[in-house]
């Protein structure tokens, strides 16, 4: 019995899983065939192709839409008018999915970039030499090229009737059985190619994360923003609470470390004067792996002159509802057990506020470090020596509201001890003018009213280094070319760093980021 027999929808329940060797060298004996008759498929370097699966889908629908419409009941005249159709040859490529052999007619389906489509392949029709080379030595998992017409059949499916069929690529191992397909997730996650072969579902969730990005880049280009990019490779990673890697410059014989954020450069170039600037790009983060977390991800950042933090919640409020109608078509979007409404108005809630409507415990009551730890103790939140009154209300925060923040939610005006880079309210300098956007329970982005005082600053670098000095791993060191840049002057600035793989796992319903990212970060398999 031949492999593409066993694959079949028909045989699969039957017949035993046979060994992948057996499998594999059977598949290179069928190229070792093709090859002495002079039909090495890997010599062929082009197929040109009219269009696509799901194109000539609706193609034909509308056409045969438009003939019932006009011929109404006569049945002669639907047939001669459909006809007329099998004068339009296509020709498109792709990989064979399934096969259904019967006799001297076969139907395989053929999965292109858009969709599968069924194609009908006749000895009659592409030739008996050509017919028997394909039954005997192609396979599932073969990429074909065919060419032929639409039509529909008695079944009432719409396929191509092959006129034409060539085999451009060789399978050498099969896919996944077609009833179990592809659903161990390390396999998934290891063996991408595979993954966006066998799953639909897959290269979907990835097509909707390049109009994300695309749609985002519109969007902030007719704001007037300019896309810039700058270092991955840094003698001093800042702008974030974060490990950072760690590498060499054997030209320079210098260590560098890979950068944990986009915010420091961008800033020197608002002190240049671009005054709207924004970068998406890939930053590095040494820390732990799950499903919010992969140590490279890609992260999107914007600055723009004189705007506060309230600008940026603006911005990013219009933003949002962009994308969200744009890609999906509408400002409600699932995700998990709830629905995200995009489309009214996000809460606005301090950190005060939110920690004392989800604990119980209002931070304006309490005013020195020993009255926070005591109400830590009591609560049962821990911290550390090193930690501050405001690094406890953050630890509130954690522990009591971000679970509960589900709809869209700005949480506003952080603790100085946690913001070393954004400026103080003027009327509460133990606070700042920042705000992190919430929904789903997670942190979606974080933005500032810039610090644009150099003096104070350096203060902050200061106290970021006594952090590090006490143990803090993700604490900033002193930037002293970005004082440099502070002390030249930039102006009042609002800036904002978006996760852009959590908006994606957002909007295609994705529990998991590595679900949303090509090739997520795993362990070596000999590890």
């Amino acid at each position: 019995m031949s492999e593409n027999q066993v694959n079949s929808p028909v045989q699969a329940e039957e017949e035993p899983v046979q060994d992948i060797n057996i499998l594999k060298k059977d598949r290179l004996d069928k190229l070792a065939d093709l090859r002495e008759l002079g039909h090495d498929p890997f010599v062929i370097t082009k197929f040109d192709v009219t269009g696509h699966a799901a194109d000539y889908k609706k193609e034909y629908e509308a056409k045969e839409a438009e003939i019932l419409a006009a011929v109404g009941d006569d049945e002669e005249k639907k047939a001669a008018e459909l006809e007329k159709l099998n004068e339009n040859i296509i020709r498109i490529a792709g990989r064979i999915m399934s096969w259904r052999d019967m006799g001297k007619a076969n139907f395989i389906d053929v999965r292109d970039k858009s969709d599968r489509i069924q194609v009908y392949v006749r000895s009659n029709d592409v030739g008996a030499d050509l017919f028997k080379e394909f039954k005997k030595k192609w396979d599932i998992g073969d990429i074909i090229g065919v060419e032929g017409y639409v039509f529909r059949t008695r079944k009432g499916e719409i396929s191509i009737h092959a006129k034409n069929i060539t085999l451009l690529t060789k399978s050498l191992l099969p896919l996944p059985e077609k009833w179990h397909g592809l659903k161990d997730t390390d396999t998934r996650y290891r063996q991408r190619y595979l993954d966006l072969v066998i799953n639909p579902e897959v290269k979907d969730t990835f097509i909707k994360r390049s109009m994300i990005i695309s749609s985002i880049r519109r969007y902030l280009d007719d704001q007037g923003f300019m896309e810039v990019e700058t270092p991955m490779l840094v003698s001093n990673a800042g702008g974030a609470a974060a490990r950072p890697f760690e590498t060499h410059y054997n030209a320079l014989d210098e260590d560098v470390k890979l950068r944990i954020s986009l915010e420091l450069y961008l800033k020197r170039l608002i002190v240049g004067g671009l005054e709207r600037v924004y970068e998406i790009g890939r930053v590095f983060r040494n820390e732990g792996v799950d499903t919010r977390h992969n140590p490279e991800f890609t992260l999107m950042e914007l600055y723009q002159a004189y705007t506060d933090y309230y600008g940026m919640m603006d911005l990013t409020e219009n933003m949002y509802r962009h994308v969200a109608q744009e890609v999906c078509g509408t400002t409600c979007v699932p995700y998990g057990e709830h629905m995200i409404d995009l489309g009214k108005p996000f809460e606005r809630l301090t950190m005060i506020d939110a920690v004392k409507k989800y604990s119980g415990v209002d931070f304006n009551e309490i005013n020195t470090l020993e009255e926070a730890r005591k109400i830590a103790d009591e609560k049962g939140v821990e911290y550390e020596d090193r930690h501050k009154r405001g690094d406890i209300l953050n630890l509130f925060f954690e522990a009591f509201v971000e679970e509960h923040l589900i709809q869209p939610t700005f949480i506003m005006d952080h603790p100085i001890e946690i913001s070393p880079l954004t400026k103080k309210k003027p009327d509460a300098p133990d606070y700042v003018e920042r705000f992190e956007l919430f929904i789903t329970g997670r942190e979606m982005c974080n933005a500032y009213s810039e610090l644009n005082d150099p003096i104070d600053q350096r203060e902050r670098f200061k106290a970021q280094e006594e952090a590090l000095s006490q143990g803090d791993e993700e604490a900033n060191r002193t930037d002293e070319d970005f004082l440099n840049a502070l002390e030249i002057g930039m102006p009042p600035t609002g800036g904002i760093g978006y996760g852009i793989d959590r908006l994606v796992m957002l909007l295609t319903n994705s529990a998991s980021i590595r679900d949303v990212l090509l090739f997520p970060t795993l362990k070596s398999l000999d590890k």
